[in-house]
Order: C-alpha cells, then sequence, then structure tokens
C-alpha cells in the first residue's frame, strides 16, 4: 500500500518485501518436516517454485543464476544436500492430492 505523500514509498515498500521474502525463506529453512507437496497441495506453490521466482527476478534484472544456485539460496543448503536430510517419500494420499490439484489448476 502505497501513498503519494511518502517519497520513500518505492523503497520503504522494497525492503518490506524483502524482509517478508527473508522471514519466508527463514520459516521454511526451520520447517524441514514440512515437505514441498504438502505445501503444494495447500498453496499451490513450493520451495522449488520459490527458488525459481527467484532466478527469473534475478535474470530480469540481468544477473546469472542457475537453478542450483537459487535453490541453494531458499534452502540454505544444496538441493540435494537437503533432499538427502529432509525429504521424504510421498504417501499415495499426497500423490493423489497432488494429481487432484494439479488437473483443476490446468
Amino acid at each position: 500500500m502505497t501513498t503519494s505523500t511518502d517519497t520513500t514509498t518505492d523503497t520503504t515498500t522494497t525492503e518490506l518485501e524483502a524482509a517478508a521474502f527473508r522471514r519466508l525463506v527463514a520459516h521454511l529453512r526451520e520447517r524441514t518436516d514440512v515437505q514441498n507437496i504438502d505445501l503444494m497441495n495447500l498453496a499451490g506453490f513450493c520451495r522449488n517454485c520459490l527458488s525459481r521466482w527467484y532466478r527469473e527476478a534475478a535474470e530480469t534484472r540481468g544477473v546469472t543464476l542457475t537453478d542450483p544456485e537459487a535453490r541453494e539460496i531458499v534452502y540454505g543448503m544444496p538441493y540435494k544436500e537437503w533432499q538427502a536430510k529432509f525429504q521424504t517419500p510421498a504417501s499415495s494420499t499426497q500423490q493423489a492430492s497432488f494429481t487432484e490439484a494439479v488437473r483443476h489448476n490446468h
């Protein structure tokens, strides 16, 4: 939300958005018990989506960032390491919910 009387609105808004992003990333790093498939099923996005959005934003600003680099920013470690430490096999219920959600979103 911006007002025309605040000359630092754009800067302040960007700073607030960046702070919220950092908090979201920190929260997702702490909640390693929450699987990406659960995020996808409930919210329609996951850590990988967030890292892709980050990479895409970097590209629009001329910053080259690979998917693995962007994922490491979001996961706080290489993706393969996170998978080995925290990712669990998806249950049949999770898989069915994901299939249903994808069908409704396309």
